[in-house]
C-alpha cells in the first residue's frame, strides 16, 4: 500500500495530466481517480484511528497533569501556611535571627520596587497613563470596509476536522 505522500503525489500528477493533455481516455482517468481516492481514504482512516488513540493518550497525561497540580498546589499551601506562621511566631516574640544546627532563620526587609497603590476616585493626569489600541473597534471598522493605514484584516487559517 503507497504512503499518503505517495497517494497525494499520484492524485497531483492526474490532476496535472488533465490540464496538460487534450485527450485522455476518460474510462481509464476515472478508473484511477476512483483507485487512487480508494487508497487515499483507507490511508485516511488510519489517520483518523492514530489521531483518535493519540488524543486518548493525551487526554489521560492531561487528567493526571490535573492531579499533579492539585497536589503541587496543596503541598505549595502546606509550605506557605506553615512559614506565615512561623514568621508570625518570630514577629510576636521578637526573635527575628537566629541559628541552628540545620537552618538560620531571619525576617528581612523585601527587595524589589518599592510597593505601590493608586489612590481611588482620583484622577490620573494623561501623562501617567498608557494609550493601547482597541482592537474590537478596529477590527469592526476593517469588517465595515473602512480602510485603516495601520492595521489590515488576515485570512483566516483552517483546520482539520474528524468527526
Amino acid at each position: 500500500m503507497s504512503t499518503l505522500y505517495e497517494i497525494t503525489g499520484d492524485y497531483l500528477r492526474l490532476l496535472e495530466m488533465l490540464e496538460e493533455e487534450e485527450s485522455i481516455d476518460p474510462q481509464a482517468f476515472n478508473e484511477t481517480l476512483e483507485g487512487i481516492e480508494g487508497e487515499f481514504e483507507i490511508k485516511a482512516d488510519g489517520y483518523a484511528r492514530i489521531i483518535k488513540e493519540l488524543r486518548a493518550e493525551s487526554e489521560k497525561y492531561a487528567a493526571e497533569v490535573g492531579r499533579m497540580q492539585k497536589r503541587m498546589e496543596t503541598l505549595a499551601n502546606n509550605e506557605k501556611r506553615l512559614k506565615q506562621y512561623l514568621y508570625e511566631s518570630m514577629k510576636a516574640t521578637g526573635k527575628t535571627k537566629f541559628k541552628t544546627d540545620l537552618f538560620s532563620f531571619g525576617i528581612q526587609k523585601n527587595g524589589g520596587l518599592q510597593p505601590m497603590e493608586i489612590v481611588p476616585d482620583v484622577e490620573i493626569p494623561d501623562e501617567y497613563c498608557r494609550k493601547e489600541p482597541d482592537n474590537t473597534k478596529i477590527r469592526d471598522a476593517l469588517k465595515a470596509g473602512k480602510e485603516l493605514p495601520f492595521a489590515v484584516l488576515k485570512e483566516r487559517g483552517d483546520h482539520l476536522v474528524i468527526r
